[in-house]
């Protein structure tokens, strides 16, 4: 078997779970949400306020749909037993955690679509005008910041034995880099830390880089600036070059390599006797 097969094989056990198709359905609720609020609550309504609201706002829904689908990917098998079946068949332990993390994305990447979908038809439908060429990267911003929380996830179940590990270290993971993050005590934290403590006399930029590189989502708004009109900025118009959002996207993208590539190397090294 190969990383194809183990992931048809896990599509079939994951479409069963009802917590999946509930969170899932939860962010196609939120696009519904945003589409109709977004054009009744101004006298000129413009899509591109009612798309920033689905992009920004449906963030905290889609880590969750991320982390559900995905913690238990590894580790829930692992608990069972009926791992040590899957690599009997053969399976090498990387096609398992490669075919696990593509079945996963595929599920997240279809709740994405059906919710961006959604709110093409109703922007159609409710708004004087849409701009595809927005839509689009909004939807390629939206699916690379989920994947990290997929990566992250499958990472975490790879490298944990037991559903309750790793179900602590996913609520963990959420906890800090996206609630704390979002209510900025990740960023009190650090200048605390770094300055207060360290004397590092750190800038608040130098800080918020930091914050970026340690929280998908603090990253995911400061890419927003690619997307989205200077009226929705995130970032100031004189912020530092690594601040821009192609420096967001690059710590995107290392987020979603670095996590799946750290579970692919704990699990390949793990005693499952």
């Amino acid at each position: 078997m190969s990383t194809l097969d183990v992931a048809k094989k896990d599509f079939l056990d994951v479409r069963r779970a009802k917590i999946v198709w509930f969170v899932s359905s939860l962010y196609v609720l939120i696009a519904v949400l945003m589409f109709y609020f977004g054009q009744n609550n101004a006298d000129d309504p413009e899509f591109y306020y009612a798309l920033t609201m689905l992009t920004g706002n449906g963030a905290m829904i889609l880590t969750l749909v991320a982390l559900v689908t995905a913690y238990l990917a590894i580790a829930g098998e692992r608990e069972s037993g009926s791992i040590k079946y899957m690599l009997s068949i053969p399976n090498s332990r990387r096609d398992v955690v490669l075919g696990k993390f593509l079945t996963r994305s595929t599920v997240v990447i279809g709740s994405i679509l059906v919710g961006f979908g959604i709110g093409a038809i109703l922007g159609t439908l409710w708004y004087p005008s849409i701009d595809v060429e927005m839509l689009l990267g909004a939807l390629a911003l939206t699916i690379l910041f989920t994947l990290t929380y997929v990566s992250v996830a499958i990472g975490i179940s790879a490298a944990t034995a037991s559903r309750s590990r790793a179900m602590g270290g996913t609520i963990g993971f959420f906890f800090v880099t996206t609630v704390l993050a979002l209510f900025r005590m990740v960023s009190f934290a650090l200048n605390w830390i770094l300055n207060d403590l360290f004397g590092l006399d750190l800038s608040q930029n130098a800080l918020s880089f930091i914050e970026a590189a340690m929280s998908p989502i603090m990253a995911f708004f400061g890419a927003m600036d690619l997307v989205f009109p200077s009226q929705v900025s995130q970032t100031a118009p004189d912020s530092p070059w690594y601040l821009e959002g192609e420096v967001m996207i690059v710590i995107l993208l290392a987020w979603l390599v670095v996590p799946l590539v750290l579970g692919i190397w704990r699990f390949e090294r793990a005693d499952l006797g």
